[in-house]
């Protein structure tokens, strides 16, 4: 049986990307790529599943945008390229290496200096990771209505002003780089720990966000992209041990550390080592750095907390932000026990964290292990309220019962 559903999470982003370049547009893109599955809802279970979906899925949107636009007279409104290929009727190869680079296009479109920074980040988790507007705007503490002009005015901005899809000259990177990695980070995190949804961990965007650092790698070395990668890879490591059978969230000191990928955790730690030991710094490899002290540590008890809270020290300075502090926070807690955790956390969770579900989730585990039952049960339902993940509420909600 055929799951187009999975096919559809698995490849959504891709084929979008690809059809935004044949398209010349994000608009017409969207009405393709829901045309081109319900062409595949159709044709697959009769005919079977092509060799390749991919490239099925965008050769047929890309035919069905045609149709469209030949039938609604928009002919002479569409991108020269689109046109250009109307006119000669070529057909798309059943491979491409535009095909694989269309993601990074699209995400070097997206995070144009052209737009604002608040404007790149909307635009590309929309268009790339698939997000509704009110998930985005759940995830980064911003009103729905707000964000979704945000993503519109952008759009229009790239299309009134002719923004160039595509990778740019590795002169041009420089200005570009830190956006673009900064944007592969937050699809990851995404994958890693699904904003909402039944399953906690989303294993296509996770994947399509280490290809992604993996070709900018070789595209242009640096290393903040080893960074990034090394951070990835390791936290991608313990992929398999953080979720039950049963879709339950597993803590990292009760995780089997057997299931643990090794492969991942070697390759990790040499290009966190790689680009620790090539100055300036960059908070991904002093997070990649921290990731790779837990992955040293056969069983919790030998994790180095000495050595993450001084990581962490060396990370408030790179990036002094209240979501860091936080996690310096816990990582004091384990080192000089959960009062001093706690006497750090608890501003934060009461102004700049305020609707951060985590920050009131860490609160309550401290209140917890102090013994203060009460207090710890109200700030697990503080963050409960924020929480529209299927898996981290179950668990929140099994802590409160236990609680009670």
């Amino acid at each position: 049986m055929i799951d187009l559903e999975q096919i559809y999470r698995a490849e959504r982003g891709r084929v979008l990307a690809s059809l935004i370049r044949l398209l010349g547009s994000f608009e017409l893109a969207d009405e393709a790529l829901a045309d081109a599955f319900l062409a595949a809802a159709a044709q697959w279970p009769r005919d079977g599943l092509p060799a390749n979906p991919r490239t099925w899925l965008i050769s047929a949107g890309r035919f069905k945008a045609i149709d469209r636009l030949r039938k609604s007279g928009r002919f002479k409104t569409i991108a020269p390229e689109l046109q250009r290929q109307i006119e000669s009727e070529d057909t798309m190869p059943a491979e491409r290496q535009d095909i694989e680079d269309d993601t990074l296009r699209l995400i070097f479109t997206c995070c144009h200096p052209a737009l604002s920074a608040d404007a790149q980040v909307a635009l590309t988790l929309r268009e790339v990771c698939g997000l509704t507007t009110e998930e985005i705007a759940a995830a980064y503490l911003a009103k729905p209505a707000a964000l979704a002009q945000r993503i519109v005015r952008a759009k229009a901005r790239i299309r009134e002003a002719h923004l160039p899809y595509e990778v740019p000259a590795a002169a041009d990177w420089p200005e570009r780089l830190d956006t673009v990695l900064h944007t592969i980070y937050l699809i990851f995190n995404e994958g890693y720990s699904a904003s909402s949804g039944d399953a906690l961990i989303r294993h296509e965007l996770c994947a399509e966000a280490v290809r992604l650092a993996r070709l900018l790698a070789a595209l242009q070395p640096s290393a903040d992209t080893d960074g990034l990668l090394a951070l990835m890879l390791l936290h991608q490591s313990r992929a398999a041990a953080r979720v039950g059978e049963d879709g339950a969230i597993i803590l990292l000191e009760q995780q089997d550390r057997a299931r643990w990928n090794a492969a991942l955790i070697e390759e990790g730690a040499a290009l966190a080592e790689r680009a620790f030991t090539t100055p300036p710094v960059g908070s991904y490899t002093i997070q990649a750095m921290i990731a790779a002290t837990h992955a040293a540590a056969r069983i919790p008890g030998d994790t180095d907390w000495i050595q993450i809270v001084a990581l962490y020290d060396l990370l408030l300075r790179a990036e002094p932000t209240p979501i860091v502090a936080l996690n310096r926070a816990v990582a004091i807690a384990m080192r000089d026990g959960p009062e001093a955790g706690l006497v750090l956390v608890e501003p934060l969770a009461a102004d700049a964290l305020a609707t951060y579900r985590f920050a009131h989730a860490t609160k309550a585990d401290l209140l917890r292990r102090l013994g203060r039952r009460a207090e710890a049960q109200m700030a697990y339902r503080d963050a409960l309220k924020f929480t529209e993940q299927d898996a981290e509420r179950r668990f929140i909600e099994g802590r409160i019962a236990e609680l009670t």
